[in-house]
């Protein structure tokens, strides 16, 4: 994902994080995990009058919101934790970690910075305690993100997921539409809606600047996800397959079956030139049906469309969206495509170790998602202290989730994942670019090693 992108889905996040946060009255202490004493900080304290410094690409709003999720923590332990946030995040902090001024702490919002900045070898293992916790409160696929050449730096902190489907929960019943539960259900579904002719069934924009296209590739990670296994997706990702393998086409034909079938998406050629903001659009006014994004999408359709985001219970609302599960192949395959962050350290004192293993603990997780717009993978997270019903149900994917992969273009040379992939993927819908043309063009722009 661009770093473009990241930053509007940062905008998108912090508008529902404030909104959220003046809703509560801040009224999460009533949660407090020490109940106003300090008995729950135990296992944090001995390092009073120490500050800690945590450096990260997320600042204001959603910085302060951070800030107030340690507020206990430092009255309780006597550590002063500095949130200090940046746009020029992932250009600083390699000049900062060789120019010897390197953070205590970094939050990495991709796993290949993560593994940049340990090839300086500049970075500490994570301290048996973190390394613990991350066993216990998270999934082994999101431990192994924040593991390099078998040592593990870094635990999981904020998480994002991208298997949704937005549709109108008032649209769907005023049509007696129901939530699908597998892939062939959703085609199924797709077909009654065309067939009916009241509504479109699919609304879909790749637009996106020098970005475009990246909407078509988030389609390719999640079907990837669901018409092959977690090992073949791996093998995609690091082109110990190639692009052009069988497998890899079975893929982009499934995703041909919605995305360049006019009687689901209309004029397949415009996809190209309707920006994702836009893309989305048409639940709002009820002139289609579904509309596949992640999660950051809500704040950008309320924002610019009016969009009010519902719970899926609320059949009455207009314009209310909401989302259900992107669904597998079977209703047991529950693959959930995503993102998230990850803290590592670049210092080995005691009270740096105290707010990295405090991070990784339930009452920290519980206490933040608590003050609203935020939700993580920690297996402790109450899900009644996830407000926002988009979120909520993403609490619930990463739950049963039975396997989690990061975006793949992410991960792929820039050649590819920022440049080829977005290139073919729109000239596959722009210009009816044949599959076969596609995935060879994309194989061959592979950089060679």
């Amino acid at each position: 994902m661009t770093a473009f992108l990241r930053r509007r889905m940062i905008l998108a996040t912090s508008l529902f994080a404030a909104l959220a946060l003046v809703l509560s009255g801040c009224g999460s202490s009533d949660d407090s995990a020490s109940g106003g004493n300090c008995d729950a900080y135990e296992a944090y304290q001995g390092n009073e009058g120490t500050e800690v410094e945590i450096y990260s690409s997320i600042r204001s709003p959603e910085a302060e919101i951070y800030q107030e999720s340690f507020a206990e923590f430092e009255e309780c332990t006597g550590i002063t934790i500095n949130w200090n946030g940046t746009a020029e995040f992932e250009a600083q902090l390699p000049v900062r970690v060789e120019g010897g001024t390197a953070p205590d702490l970094a939050v990495f919002p991709q796993p290949g910075l993560l593994k940049a900045m340990v090839a300086t070898g500049k970075m500490f293992a994570a301290p048996d305690a973190v390394s613990s916790a991350a066993d216990e409160y998270y999934g082994a696929d999101w431990k192994a993100y924040g593991t390099v050449d078998g040592v593990f730096y870094a635990a999981p902190l904020g998480a994002n997921v991208k298997s949704f489907v937005w549709y109108s929960p008032k649209t769907f019943a005023d049509n007696g539409w129901t939530i699908p539960t597998t892939w062939s259900e959703l085609l199924a579904l797709s077909d009654q809606i065309a067939g009916e002719g009241k509504v479109q069934p699919w609304c879909v924009g790749f637009g996106s600047g020098d970005a475009t296209g990246w909407v078509g590739t988030d389609w390719m990670e999640d079907l990837m996800l669901r018409v092959n296994d977690a090992a073949t997706y791996d093998a995609w990702v690091n082109h110990t397959m190639p692009f052009n393998d069988p497998k890899v086409a079975a893929v982009l034909k499934e995703a041909g079956k919605i995305l360049k079938n006019p009687k689901y998406v209309g004029n397949v050629s415009a996809i190209a030139t309707t920006t994702f903001q836009e893309g989305g659009k048409g639940l709002v006014d009820g002139s289609c049906a579904m509309h596949r994004q992640a999660s950051f999408i809500g704040g950008i359709l309320s924002a610019d469309y009016g969009a009010t985001i519902v719970t899926p219970d609320d059949t009455t609302t207009e314009g209310g969206i909401t989302t259900f599960y992107f669904p597998g192949v079977t209703a047991d395959q529950r693959p959930a495509l995503g993102g998230g962050e990850f803290v590592g350290s670049f210092s080995e004192r005691p009270e740096v170790a105290a707010v990295q293993l405090y991070l990784t603990s339930p009452e920290w997780n519980n206490k933040k998602a608590a003050l609203g717009g935020w939700f993580s993978a920690n297996k402790g997270l109450d899900v009644a202290n996830v407000a926002d019903p988009v979120n909520k149900n993403a609490v619930e994917i990463l739950k049963s989730a039975t396997t989690f992969r990061f975006d793949g273009s992410d991960a792929m040379p820039a050649a590819v994942g920022a440049g080829s992939f977005w290139k073919e993927m729109t000239a596959w819908v722009a210009e009816n670019k044949s599959d076969k043309a596609v995935l060879d063009a994309i194989e061959k722009s592979w950089p060679k090693s």
